[in-house]
C-alpha cells in the first residue's frame, strides 16, 4: 500500500504545501539525505494552531497540533518529490513545543507526529532519532514546530 493510500485509509488529506515564511528552502536534499525546514501547525484554511501547550492547549491538543505538523511536512515531501515512495526512512526528527517553563510533557506532544510517522512508514523506517523540547514561544504563537530529516531509496 502506498503512503497516499495510507493516509485516505487514516481519513487524512494533504493539506498544501506551506511555502517559505524568510530566508530558507523548506526542502533541501543532498545526495540521499533530505532535510525538511521547520514545518508548523497549518490547517487546511491557511490558520494555524497556536498557544502555549499546558496553558492555552492540553497535551491532547498539542498532540494534534503535531500530528498537523507531519500532514505538513508530508505535503513538502511530496511538492518536492512528487513521489512519497522514494522515501526510504525517517532519520531525525527535533520537535519544540511552545510551553511554560514547568510543562514537562514535550515527548507526549511531539508523538503526534512520531506516531503518524510510524503509521505511515512501518516500526522501523517509521521512526529515526528524536528530540523534542520546550520553548519559551514559537512563530506567530504556534504550538509546535518540527523539522528533520529523512533518507532516500538509492
Amino acid at each position: 500500500m502506498t503512503i497516499l493510500e495510507k493516509l485516505s485509509n487514516l481519513n487524512m488529506d494533504l493539506p498544501s504545501a506551506p511555502l517559505a515564511a524568510g530566508l530558507y528552502k523548506t526542502v533541501l536534499i543532498q545526495d540521499r539525505l533530505l532535510m525538511f525546514s521547520g514545518h508548523l501547525p497549518i490547517l487546511k484554511d491557511g490558520s494555524m494552531i497556536t498557544g502555549r501547550v499546558g496553558d492555552d492547549l492540553s497535551v491532547e491538543e498539542g498532540w494534534r497540533a503535531a500530528r498537523q505538523v507531519g500532514l505538513n511536512i508530508i505535503s513538502s515531501l511530496q511538492a518536492e518529490l512528487g513521489d512519497l515512495e522514494r522515501v526510504d526512512r525517517v532519520t531525525k526528527i527535533l520537535g519544540m513545543v511552545n510551553a511554560d517553563p514547568s510543562f514537562t510533557q514535550h515527548p507526549q506532544v511531539i508523538n503526534g507526529c512520531s506516531e503518524l510517522f510510524k503509521e505511515l512508514w512501518g516500526d522501523d523506517c517509521g521512526v529515526g532519532v528524536r528530540s523534542a523540547f520546550g520553548v519559551s514561544g514559537l512563530p506567530a504563537n504556534v504550538a509546535v514546530e518540527i523539522e528533520g530529516s529523512f533518507l532516500l531509496k538509492a
